[in-house]
């Protein structure tokens, strides 16, 4: 049967994944002495962001700015300690100054650079579709699909040329095993490695099927007639204007594909990311699949237990 009772979500990270629940978020790596490691986070949130985290098209945004600042953070702690030797982990500790403006400066530099990727992932295709079919096809519609087009041969392209490097290759090993893990889950099975193994490394609601969703929301918002435009700078203004709006919408779109997976016929809706998951996941290897497990269980014992003490301190 089916768990559904919380939509869990996760990102791969060097040697390790990330899982984030209700209360906590944790990140398991593989470290050299072949231990597991976690790091662990409360999730702290502004009472100003909890309504915005419940409005539809605002959500998504909310959503994607939160997981840059808060991946960023997970990200650089797998990165500093996964090559580190455990016998080092004292003197690295001592050496830690400033902690809270480290992290702060992290979460920072993790928006800034979603920011700043987003912005040029929508200006070189809306600056290269403008220069190469402006003149040859003048029609709204087929010019923006041209752009999007562009867009996912940049994508495609992006992915590959990384997914060439042995870390890169690895990264995309946990993310297949934080799939597996969440499909595990989702279908009630005991989560083992011989069992989570048996799943699939897609899921519908990938990262990776949220970029290509913003890519294809994006054709229909941009052909919308009050949209047109006569120079190449309006373009690429209308663009970063409705950037937002983009993200809101695809991120809508992907919360229902989620939702009619299992119904024939519109399950395949979906399909345009998993397609582009079969890039950016690889089949992991068991003690890959461990470490999945590892986090995905630290991530739930932590949860619960801030649940029990929630509850407690409130009926006391």
């Amino acid at each position: 049967m089916a768990n559904q009772e919380t939509l869990y979500g996760g990102q791969a990270v060097i040697e390790g994944v990330m899982f984030g629940g209700k209360k906590v978020t944790v990140t398991a790596i593989r470290r050299k002495d072949n231990s597991i490691d976690y790091y662990q986070e409360i999730k702290k949130e502004p009472k100003w962001v909890q309504p915005l985290k419940k409005m539809p098209f605002v959500r998504g945004i909310v959503a994607l700015v939160y997981a840059a600042a808060n991946g960023s953070r997970h990200l650089n702690f797998a990165s500093e300690r996964y090559d580190v030797d455990p016998s080092e982990d004292k003197q690295v500790n001592d050496s830690e100054t400033g902690k809270l403006t480290l992290i702060l400066g992290v979460a920072l530099a993790g928006v800034l650079s979603l920011i700043l990727g987003k912005l040029i992932f929508t200006v070189v295709p809306a600056v290269l579709a403008s220069l190469l079919f402006d003149e040859l096809v003048p029609v709204l519609f087929l010019n923006n699909l041209l752009e999007g087009l562009i867009k996912v041969t940049l994508l495609v392209g992006y992915i590959l040329a990384i997914s060439q490097t042995p870390i890169i290759k690895r990264l995309f090993q946990y993310h297949g095993a934080e799939h597996k893990v969440i499909n595990a889950y989702e279908a009630g099975v005991d989560l083992t490695v011989e069992n989570v193994q048996r799943f699939s490394t897609l899921h519908y609601r990938c990262g990776s099927s949220f970029m290509i969703f913003t890519v294809l929301v994006g054709v229909l918002i941009y052909s919308l007639p009050i949209f047109d435009y006569d120079t190449i700078w309006e373009r690429v203004y209308l663009r970063i204007l409705l950037l937002p709006v983009v993200i809101g919408v695809s991120y809508e779109t992907l919360q229902f594909t989620n939702k009619l997976r299992d119904i024939p016929v519109l399950q395949y809706l979906g399909y345009p990311g998993l397609w582009l998951q079969k890039l950016t996941t690889r089949q992991p290897d068991d003690q890959q699949v461990e470490v999945a497990i590892a986090s995905f269980n630290k991530m739930r014992e932590a949860d619960n237990q801030l649940e029990q003490k929630t509850e407690l301190a409130s009926t006391g």
